[in-house]
């Protein structure tokens, strides 16, 4: 096999190939899990505990209600709604379980969301939260979805707390707007109509789909990456030989804020943390910093993943730099780039590096990391996983040089089988085995690799390229800046200028400073022509910047059509 570059970084006890066909199918991961750890915890949300046994017990249930009750064949789609909750998992591997096809939806989607979502993908049942649910009405007569299940947020939280739960989220938050789905059935009685029946386990095989995993949508419709059984198989194994050097099995205790419907932390949380017994801590509402820190208190924490913005705020919280991090071993950022800043910061407070990974709704997700065993690369996305390469190609498909910048290529067995129902577009994306991510980077001696942005977000100015990833670092680094993000705009003189929006935590931070910290460390080009202050910044689910929405905010204050 060739010596790539970075074969001489991987850490000692990690294998640069490793079996991604040890399992047949999640599900067989899944029942070997609940045999090695049956009555240690899986999931713990809200004081809440599942150990391994409950989950097989409840997801069972689950699986035989869509067998026997719903009557769904081998392959259907169930849409699952909902943020980090204990029901999350169990509908999830119940679904996996029965053969279905599992199609992660956000919560916080729009009507006219969730209905293009629902019709692309086929979804015969939705499972929602009731939180949602008067969206989901707004579209019942429009979707094909044969049976709607819906769940309240505190079901399986015990009797006395679940309903105190409930009773609090619904008539004292105003958190679950009314809604009317005649024939709409409760999870709880799914679980309970499930149970009558004995399970037997579906014969599943690599190359079958499991997930429909729908990307944001940041270049036309969105589209759901077909992920298969071997994808996401490979991928939880090269995830797990990669962190093995730090983690043990049954001794883990691992932070999921990012939501399960992510393939973030679906593949990275859920199933190879799941794969060590770890006992994974879900986070309902992360952006409720203060609540967030106190439930970090309550845990010995020795996993936590996450994005840059979300590691950003809890270090600009005083509860969460007074907290015990002795515990922690691994820290991993990815969804976007990790600040040098916020890296920097992150290792101060907790005494652990922040190590960024990368990858694509695409990739299932993990195409590349740094390294966890104290090699510090900031600013890079590490080096490829096992079995997975990485190239930097021209438009024309042409390898690049070390140092040259261009598009990364990846190539391994976690890329997905295509966009669903959509070849045209999946042989877009596609040169032969090669799936082309859309970002433009370089490669570096040592076979790391360092992405410079997005290709369609680049900006052209006077004929020079400027990469907004570029800026944004630079800018964040300044003193009183929060968060902050870059765009290009229309301008007669240089085809675009660079324009810069901030989130300040100081509020005497002026657009003067802020440009002279950047002509520091930017040449004149590069540096922001304008700047923007504002009390907060567009994001996704997970809490990426989205450079788009800014841009189409700011056009539309201006009266320009987009």
């Amino acid at each position: 096999m060739k010596d790539f570059p970075w074969f001489k970084h991987y850490p000692e006890s990690v294998d640069k190939i490793v079996d991604c066909e040890a399992y047949q199918s999640v599900p067989e991961l899944f029942e070997e899990c609940v045999k090695l750890y049956g009555p240690t915890i899986a999931y713990e949300c809200m004081g809440k505990t599942l150990s391994f046994n409950d989950l097989d017990n409840y997801s069972s249930h689950f699986a035989n209600y869509l067998i026997h009750v719903l009557k769904l064949e081998k392959g259907a789609r169930i849409a699952i709604q909902m943020p980090n909750c204990l029901q999350y998992p169990v509908v999830m591997f119940g679904a996996l379980r029965a053969g279905m096809i599992v199609v992660n939806t956000n919560p916080l989607y729009t009507a006219a969301e969730m209905k293009h979502q629902f019709n692309d993908a086929g979804a015969d049942v939705v499972v929602i939260l009731a939180n949602f649910a008067f969206n989901l009405e707004k579209i019942r007569n429009e979707i094909h979805a044969k049976r709607i299940i819906v769940t309240e947020l505190g079901d399986m939280l015990g009797l006395l707390k679940g309903t105190l739960v409930n009773l609090v989220v619904k008539h004292v938050k105003k958190m679950v707007p009314s809604y009317d789905l005649p024939g709409a059935d409760s999870l709880k009685s799914a679980l309970d109509q499930g149970a009558e029946y004995e399970f037997r386990s579906s014969k599943i095989t690599l190359k079958e789909t499991a997930f429909l995993q729908y990307t944001g949508g940041t270049t036309g419709v969105s589209k759901g990456a077909e992920l298969t059984h071997g994808n996401i198989i490979a991928n939880m194994q090269q995830i797990s030989a990669w962190m093995k050097p730090k983690l043990k099995p049954r001794e883990e205790v691992v932070i999921t804020a990012l939501p399960l419907y992510h393939i973030f932390a679906l593949t990275v949380n859920c199933l190879a943390m799941l794969k060590i017994g770890a006992h994974n801590v879900l986070i309902t509402n992360p952006r409720d910093m203060p609540a967030f820190c106190k439930e970090l208190s309550k845990h010995k924490f020795s996993v936590f993943t996450g994005v840059n913005t979300l590691f950003n705020g809890l270090l600009n919280q005083e509860s969460f730099r007074n907290l015990d991090f002795s515990h922690l071993k691994i820290a991993v950022g990815g969804g976007m780039a990790v600040q040098k800043s916020t890296a920097e910061r992150w290792k101060e407070v907790t005494g652990t590096p922040l190590a960024e990974g990368y990858g694509l709704t695409e990739t299932s997700p993990v195409a590349s990391c740094n390294p966890i065993d104290g090699t510090e690369r900031n600013g890079t996305i590490g080096i490829p996983l096992p079995n997975t390469e990485l190239k930097v190609m021209d438009d024309d498909g042409k390898e690049l040089k070390v140092g040259e910048r261009g598009e990364i290529c990846i190539k391994g067995p976690q890329v997905m089988k295509g966009y669903w129902n959509r070849p045209k577009e999946t042989a877009e994306v596609m040169r032969g085995e090669w799936f082309k991510s859309g970002d433009i980077g370089i490669m570096d001696e040592d076979g790391f690799f360092k992405i410079v942005d997005r290709k369609k977000e680049m900006i052209l100015v006077s004929g020079f390229n400027v990469y907004p990833n570029e800026v944004e670092d630079v800018i964040a680094s300044c003193p009183g800046v929060l968060e902050v993000g870059v765009i290009g705009m229309p301008d007669p003189k240089s085809t675009e200028k660079v324009v810069a929006f901030i989130v300040p935590n100081d509020k005497s931070l002026t657009e003067e400073a802020v440009k002279t910290h950047c002509l520091e460390s930017l040449t004149n080009y590069k540096c922001p022509k304008e700047v923007y202050f504002t009390d907060e910044l567009p994001k996704s689910n997970v809490g990426k910047i989205l450079r788009r929405k800014i841009k189409e905010a700011h056009l539309e204050n201006l009266g320009v059509e987009n």
